[in-house]
C-alpha cells in the first residue's frame, strides 16, 4: 500500500501566500508599522532605498484578515492551475511585474494614497486563466468575455461607487496580466514544449 504524502504543487504560488501571511502576521504583532513602513506603497523621496522595495513588497500587505483570505483564496485556486500551464518561474515574474507595474501607477497617479493587497494579481491570474492555448493571430471568447465584465465592473465602480478599494489596481493588475499571457502564448512559454 502507497503511503499517501503531501505535494508541494506550485512552489510560486505557496510561497507567496506564505509570504502574505508573514506580512498580515508582522503587520498585526507591530501594531500597522509593517503595512506603513514595508508593505503599502506611495510615493516617497527617490533617495529612499524602501520607496523600490514598496514598489513590489505592497502586493504582501493587507488591510485585514478578510481582504487577506480574499486574495489568497483566488491567487490559490488560480495559481496552480497557471504555474501548471507556464511554470514556476513564469508565473513568480508575472507576480513580479503585475507588483511592479501597479506599484509605480500608484506612485505616479496617486501620491498619496497607499497601496497594498494582492488583488492586482489577483485579476492577472483571472485574465490570465481565460487564455487557454491561443493559435496564431487568435484570440479567445472566453478572454473577450472575461475582459468585458470584468473591466466593465472594474470601470464603473471606479467612477460610480464610493469605496476604498483601487479599482486602478485591478485594472492595471487584469491589462498586466492579458498582455504577459498573450507572449508566453505566441513564445510558447509553457512547462512543457508543445
Amino acid at each position: 500500500m502507497k503511503k499517501t504524502r503531501l505535494k508541494f504543487n506550485a512552489p510560486a504560488v505557496l510561497i507567496f501566500s506564505l509570504l502574505c501571511l508573514a506580512g498580515y502576521a508582522l503587520n498585526f504583532v507591530t501594531s500597522g508599522w509593517a503595512n506603513r513602513t514595508l508593505l503599502s506603497v506611495y510615493r516617497g523621496s527617490l533617495l529612499n532605498p524602501l520607496t523600490y522595495i514598496r514598489c513590489v513588497t505592497h502586493v504582501l500587505g493587507h488591510s485585514s484578515f478578510a481582504h487577506l483570505t480574499g486574495n489568497l483564496m483566488y491567487i490559490l485556486i488560480l495559481g496552480p492551475i497557471l504555474e501548471e500551464k507556464y511554470g514556476t518561474e513564469n508565473i513568480a515574474f508575472v507576480m513580479v511585474v503585475t507588483a511592479l507595474v501597479t506599484g509605480i501607477i500608484n506612485i505616479v497617479f496617486f501620491p498619496f494614497t497607499r497601496l497594498l493587497g494582492a488583488s492586482s494579481i489577483v485579476f492577472a491570474f483571472i485574465l490570465l486563466a481565460s487564455i487557454t492555448d491561443v493559435g496564431e493571430r487568435a484570440i479567445p471568447v472566453t478572454f473577450l468575455l472575461v475582459a468585458v465584465l470584468y473591466f466593465g465592473r472594474e470601470l464603473y465602480e471606479a467612477f460610480f461607487v464610493a469605496d476604498n478599494i483601487s479599482h486602478v489596481a485591478h485594472l492595471a493588475g487584469g491589462i498586466t496580466g492579458s498582455v504577459l499571457g498573450f507572449v508566453m502564448n505566441r513564445n510558447k512559454m509553457g512547462r512543457f514544449a508543445r
